[in-house]
Formats: structure tokens, sequence, C-alpha cells
């Protein structure tokens, strides 16, 4: 399991999918607003004048010397809802998020977003 703690050495290792396969580069850990431990990962993917933060889930990830590997394949992470490197999250997008993975998506009692970026 991945720790909350370890977030901070996390920022700027390669993201590789199920089959080793280079996703891109973590950029920020997004952590569940009921447990605070991290949930989700931004992977900075696209060509260096276009790049892109694509969300991933961090469930089964395992974090290596100079990589996390995350337990999806490279295609779906790409496909997967992205905002702009200097946006931020909409609340009303973050369910899509979870829909693109097939996760449960599950706001606070007061509709508190789910993610919160670490």
């Amino acid at each position: 399991m991945i720790h909350a703690a370890d977030v901070r050495e996390w920022r700027n290792r390669d993201v590789v999918d199920t089959e080793g396969h280079k996703i891109g580069v973590l950029e920020a850990v997004y952590v569940d607003t009921t447990t605070d431990e991290p949930a989700m990962a931004t992977v900075r993917t696209g060509l260096p004048t276009r790049h892109r933060l694509t969300f991933v889930p961090l469930e089964d990830a395992i974090a290596g010397p100079g990589y996390l590997k995350v337990g999806y394949v490279r295609a779906l992470v790409k496909q997967a809802p992205s905002i702009g490197t200097d946006d931020v999250l909409p609340a009303d997008q973050e369910e899509a998020i979870f829909k693109h993975y097939g996760l449960p998506y599950e706001p606070g009692a007061a509709g508190e977003r789910q993610l919160a970026r670490r």
C-alpha cells in the first residue's frame, strides 16, 4: 500500500503501466478527502508544447526506484479526463474521472469533493 507520507518523493517520477510502458511523468497526487490516503495522480503527457495532466487511480500502484507503476494500461490512461498544466480540476468534472475507470464516486454528505490535491 502506498502511504501519504511518501507523496513528496514521487513528483517527477516516470509513471508506467501494467506492462512497464511509460505513460508520462508524475505531476501531483490527489488524496481521498475521507481517508487522506493517496487516491489519484496526475500524469504529465503529450508533446512538450502541448502537455496535459491526465488522471490515473493509485489503487494497486507500486512505487519503485524512479518510477510509479499503476494498475492500468497506457491506452486507458491516455484516454482519461485531463486538465491543462496550469488548470485546477473543476468539482463538476471529478465524477467523470471515476466513471472512466469504472470506480465508484462518493462525494461527501454535503456534496464535498472526494479528491484534494496534495
